[in-house]
């Protein structure tokens, strides 16, 4: 499935025209309180509504002069509005409109990001259905270590993603709250029933309790899920990366007809789009950091956020957007060498096996140490001498006198070894 949304959509969210709509949807919102108050008679808000909008090139004229952004913009509405205009922003702090409308555009901007990540999560599972059973070596600290598959290294980073999901759905409603409490957030000019009312018509919630700001550290619980949104891409994207090694060659992103890997070597093939990922992700968990430094203000609010913010926002969910549907194109297109991971899987001539003897040693009255020990020391003399390690074993007169020639086969079963895959599966997919 191709994602629906692209990242030029999402770019127009941040859009000013779509911040200033924002705006206005707020103050007309605020309007029809109080003209559900009776203080805006009935005809003023009936114009009000139908005569109300805003010019962009004219809002930067107004802010030239004023340099105050949310002034300019309601001296445009005015400029449409006329007379009537005098009821507009009525009771309000300029981070009314603002901090609600911020809360607005994260929301919009976090469903596209929601709905990436459900696209991801299915190219993960289905290409983790697809690998379930092709047997690979697993690798810890770069080295062989036990059989598995490649279907279950993905069923991980499904499960993963799943998580993501979560922490990004309770982010999402963090962040849906608005205020509409005034200058430091005491209702000195309107109350706690309108502001229900209005953010209700918007659909968010209200903060319990406000200074001029919605408090940051909703901002920061956003961001630094994105962060880790971004730490699970890169995640997946160093293990390609590994995997599409030249003395690996497991796995492969897609090469378009007419791609180029190198200005010098026409034989490379790079994985490019993973170490954009890479790189991308360190981006976005500065994004992360930045938002935390804004939780401590001065008193009710300064304004040294806003700058931070600015910038943040739009880039960290475009960012976000472009990274998810990056890797749903590499996970749904890159190329998985079987016969190389079954032939990587072999390469260590049977060592992968060696905790299966260990276990079978101790089972027959070893102690773990000496079960260790012997175990170790034919592993060695395998690897050393480059022999296979069931022949090694099957020439050490001390496995012997412990272990059937028969025993010993059964510890080289890759089935046994992965009996219990699809009982992972259930737990990841269920």
């Amino acid at each position: 499935m191709i994602p629906r949304y692209t990242r030029e959509q999402m770019g127009k969210i941040w859009e000013p025209s779509n911040r200033y709509r924002k705006w206005l949807d707020i103050e007309l919102a605020v309007c029809e309180a109080w003209t559900e108050r009776g203080v805006i008679p009935i005809e003023s808000m009936d114009r009000i509504r139908s005569r109300a909008n805003f010019d962009l090139h004219r809002i930067d004229e107004i802010e030239e002069i004023t340099r105050h952004d949310v002034i300019a913009f309601t001296t445009s509405v005015a400029e449409f509005v006329g007379e009537d205009s005098r009821f507009i922003h009525r009771g309000l702090t300029s981070y009314d409109v603002v901090d609600t409308a911020l809360s607005l555009l994260l929301k919009e901007a976090g469903q596209i990001i929601r709905e990436d990540l459900i696209n991801l999560l299915a190219a993960l599972k289905d290409r983790a259905m697809e690998h379930r059973y092709t047997p690979m070596v697993g690798r810890s600290h770069g080295i062989h270590a036990e059989p598995t598959t490649f279907g279950l290294k993905l069923a991980i980073y499904y499960s993963e993603m799943s998580r993501n999901l979560t922490r990004w759905d309770a982010a999402l409603e963090t962040i849906s709250v608005g205020k509409i409490s005034g200058a430091v957030g005491t209702f000195a000019h309107l109350d706690p029933v309108m502001e229900e009312t209005i953010l209700a018509k918007l659909g968010l919630k209200p903060a319990p309790a406000s200074d001029q700001v919605i408090q940051r550290d909703r901002h920061a619980a956003y961001f630094t899920t994105l962060a880790l949104i971004a730490s699970s891409l890169e995640k997946i994207a160093v293990e390609i990366r590994h995997l599409q090694r030249s003395e690996v060659s497991e796995v492969e992103e897609f090469f378009h007809t007419g791609q180029k890997g190198s200005s010098a070597m026409p034989h490379k093939r790079n994985p490019v789009l993973t170490e954009n990922l890479s790189g991308l992700a360190r981006v976005m968990r500065g994004h992360a950091v930045a938002a935390m430094e804004n939780i401590p203000l001065w008193h009710e609010r300064d304004i040294s956020h806003s700058s931070v913010e600015r910038i943040i926002a739009p880039d960290a969910t475009i960012l976000a957007d472009f990274m998810l549907c990056r890797m749903i194109s590499v996970v749904r297109n890159m190329r998985v060498f079987k016969d190389k991971m079954l032939a990587n899987l072999m390469m260590s001539r049977g060592l992968i096996f060696s905790e299966s003897i260990l276990i079978k040693l101790v089972d027959h009255g070893l102690t773990r140490e000496h079960a260790y020990s012997l175990v170790q020391r034919n592993a060695m003399k395998a690897w050393e001498k480059g022999e296979e390690f069931k022949k090694v074993l099957l020439e050490d007169p001390v496995i012997l006198e412990h272990l059937t020639v028969e025993q010993l086969e059964s510890a080289f079963d890759i089935d046994h070894a992965l009996r219990w895959t699809d009982s992972i599966f259930e737990r990841v997919f269920s």
